[in-house]
């Protein structure tokens, strides 16, 4: 076996699950990051090391494939916790690795770095000159099948030693759990005699592959479907109302209320999800169907652990020759044809600037049909699932959501164009104060992408801040931001850009666009803040029961 270092053999190991490493360089990376160049891994520089996991991150959403984040130790990687935290949370498999204290003992710049991790919900795995490609495996497997984020540290003192040989065993295969036997008979009899069954998909459905499988099902039960907003589109077909919960139309909600039998596929059903508890009728059987051990919404009547795609196939067997629902999906068309969509927005708002829902609109019609969309955190992160064509469920990275933080938008942008290799255009959508939080790596997104358009909802304040504070009297100093010219600043660092102050202000996009969308683009949209997104609203509304049941 060849001669190699700690940081090397690090290296190797990690070269046969990933391509891409995002990061920072420092004093407790730097031989990791020379021997991950010899191993002809990508090395896509960030600006600020908290880009590093966010980027890994959205790679794998928007791909499915592992990547790598990077950073030196101490400073450099408490820079990094935010991301880490999110990809913990969001169940995103990433792994960063890291520099840490040297055997020896800690310097002043060292903290402990496994404790902090641990207190995120993260594994350490801290490698040795004996199995440094033992442990490198170890935390790449760990955060493969636990889907989550591993931190693998690599001691400042062994990091250039030469590391000793080591006869790797191949990666064991994943245990997977089914219990499709024992539970998914009685689903089948559920569903059989459901006179509006509805089905509901989530990302873990994507992630098992099980879309074309849950379709069919569909099919055979003359079910309506839907889909989280993590996978929009899944089950996109005769009987689809969308996405489920805020971000949907109240008439699709009003249709899923009435479903008798509701077969949830992959989701975890989130308060969002569930319109804080009001999206289901009270009297629905709700069967759910996760790769999980356990339920993980108590309105769960039956809970089958199972991967998705087996047990959407196993069903279709156990139901060939039912007959499907009577004239369920001829009403939900025609009370969808009639019903109100989504808001349309006004071409005059208070102070004058762009009604969001309006922008929205008009965006769908010029942003190419072959996008991938990240989104950061914030008010403002309705707008896209519920005016833009999403087409496909990794074509909608949305970050920030799971550990409730803004400012991951642009880092995660950079990660998501590395991941596109089929002539998509990245399109990031941000809000003003989000893209202050990560504006270093604007530069970074510039760098890397082919083909990118950042969208900014700049209403010159913390939106969802104003909505949720300042509308009970709350002092707006804190909530508001002076009006920054972004387009200024993104052509300052190499990109086109423009002030969208009115609708016909597009056209600077479109001919951008129309002339090959090469590289990045700004639109610096001027939004007001009198409009209120539905999601907010309602979990206002929610917050404001709860407390008054805790008064009352």
């Amino acid at each position: 076996m060849t001669t190699l270092t700690v940081s090397g053999r690090v290296a190797q190991v990690l070269s046969s699950y990933v391509s891409d490493v995002f990061g920072v360089m420092g004093n407790g990376n730097v031989y990791f990051l020379d021997a991950a160049e010899k191993q002809g891994l990508r090395f896509t520089p960030v600006r600020h090391e908290g880009a590093a996991i966010a980027a890994a991150d959205a790679y794998y959403r928007a791909s499915g494939r592992l990547a790598a984040g990077t950073t030196t130790y101490g400073p450099g990687y408490t820079n990094a916790l935010t991301a880490l935290a999110e990809a913990v949370q969001a169940q995103i498999p990433v792994v960063l690795v890291t520099g840490d204290a040297p055997t020896t003992g800690a310097r002043p710049q060292d903290v402990d770095q496994a404790a902090i991790a641990a207190g995120l919900g993260a594994a350490t795995f801290t490698v040795t000159r004996d199995a440094a490609g033992a442990i490198t495996r170890q935390a790449v497997e760990y955060a493969l099948t636990r889907r989550t984020a591993a931190v693998l540290a690599i001691p400042y003192d062994l990091a250039a030693l030469e590391a000793a040989d080591e006869e790797l065993p191949a990666p064991s295969a994943r245990e997977v759990r089914d219990d499709v036997d024992s539970g998914l008979g009685q689903a089948a009899r559920l569903l059989a005699g459901a006179r509006r069954p509805l089905m509901l998909a989530g990302r873990g459905a994507h992630l098992a592959g099980a879309g074309p499988e849950l379709r069919k099902l569909a099919d055979r039960l003359g079910a309506l479907t839907a889909g989280t907003a993590l996978a929009l589109n899944l089950l996109n077909g005769e009987g689809y109302l969308g996405v489920a919960g805020g971000f949907g139309t109240d008439t699709a909600a009003g249709l899923m209320g009435e479903a008798d039998v509701v077969l949830v596929a992959g989701a975890s059903l989130s308060p969002f999800t569930m319109r804080f508890g009001h999206l289901l009728g009270p009297d629905s059987t709700v069967i759910q169907i996760d790769a999980g051990l356990q339920q993980t919404h108590p309105r769960v009547d039956l809970f089958v652990s199972a991967d998705a795609k087996t047990a959407a196939s196993r069903l279709l067997q156990l139901l060939d020759g039912e007959a499907a629902a009577d004239g369920w999906r001829a009403e939900a068309s025609r009370r969808l044809a009639v019903g109100p969509g989504h808001h349309p927005g006004s071409e005059e708002t208070p102070d004058g600037r762009l009604d969001p829902r309006a922008l929205a609109t008009a965006l769908d019609a010029v942003l190419p049909e072959r996008r991938t969309v990240v989104q950061d955190g914030g008010h403002f992160i309705g707008w896209a699932p519920m005016y833009w064509n999403i087409p496909r469920p990794q074509d909608l990275v949305m970050v920030g959501t799971a550990f409730q933080s803004i400012g991951l938008g642009l880092a995660s942008a950079v990660g998501a164009a590395r991941a596109l290799e089929d002539g998509r255009t990245l399109v990031l959508a941000s809000g003003d104060g989000g893209f202050l939080m990560g504006l270093a790596d604007l530069e970074s997104l510039i760098g890397a992408a082919r083909s990118a358009i950042v969208v900014i909802y700049n209403d010159a304040a913390y939106g969802a801040e104003i909505h949720q504070y300042g509308s009970q009297g709350l002092t707006e100093k804190p909530m508001l931001i002076p009006e920054v010219d972004f387009s200024g600043v993104a052509r300052a660092l190499g990109a086109e850009s423009a002030i969208i102050r009115s609708l016909a202000d597009l056209s600077a996009l479109q001919e951008w666009i129309d002339a090959g969308a090469k590289g990045t683009f700004v639109a610096d949209c001027r939004i007001t803040s009198s409009v209120r997104a539905p999601w907010l609203s309602e979990w206002m509304q929610a917050s404001q029961a709860a407390k008054a049941a805790v008064a009352g």
